[in-house]
């Protein structure tokens, strides 16, 4: 094999080993700007977009154990690994799929695992781990915000009821006194 072509799938073959994931797009009909673009939405979510002849990218993937999905791997394919959560870089992917109805995901390799377009577009919607470790703490919090409210407003030493010392007089000083009941006219 031409020494340079194995430079080329050595550098793709540490890529796909350094990351959880891959995921191959069909980028036909992507101009410049707008591949450009989504190398930096990429980037801002630490994956990168790779372009690299199928054959070298098919060798790689051999190499690195991975599963064969050289059947998919026909036309202007790229490629997306990174080192941060699949679901980031789905999501960045779908997402701009909507805006520019391009680049198309065709399929994704997670760890053993081989995805379709339909499994990819889901991990996308997942939120970040980030996201659902603040809705845990949020709902592990509720019930002790809950509790110190209701402390909070029957304990209250800003609250009149509290400051005069005595809570049920002063309860009874808000309430409205009874109406004094009509007198009935005697009968003549």
């Amino acid at each position: 094999m031409n020494p340079d072509k194995q430079i080329i799938i050595n550098s793709l073959l540490a890529r796909v080993n350094d990351s959880p994931y891959v995921i191959v797009i069909d980028y036909t009909g992507l101009t410049v700007p707008q591949f450009s673009e989504l190398r930096n939405r990429l980037g801002d979510n630490g994956a990168t977009c790779t372009v690299a002849k199928n054959s070298y990218m098919r060798k790689a993937l051999a190499e690195a154990g991975l599963p064969d999905v050289g059947a998919d791997l026909v036309g202007q394919t790229a490629f997306v690994t990174g080192n941060a959560e699949v679901f980031s870089a789905a999501k960045v992917l779908k997402n701009f799929e909507k805006e520019f109805k391009k680049p198309e995901m065709k399929i994704g390799i997670l760890g053993e695992d081989v995805l379709d377009n339909a499994k990819l577009k889901a991990i996308a919607d997942i939120p970040s781990r980030e996201a659902v470790l603040s809705q845990l703490l949020g709902l592990i919090n509720e019930p002790a915000t809950r509790i110190a409210r209701i402390l909070l407003e029957k304990f209250d030493p800003e609250r009149e009821h509290f400051k005069s010392g005595d809570a049920e007089a002063s309860a009874d000083a808000e309430a409205p006194a009874e109406a004094p009941a009509e007198e009935t006219p005697a009968a003549e």
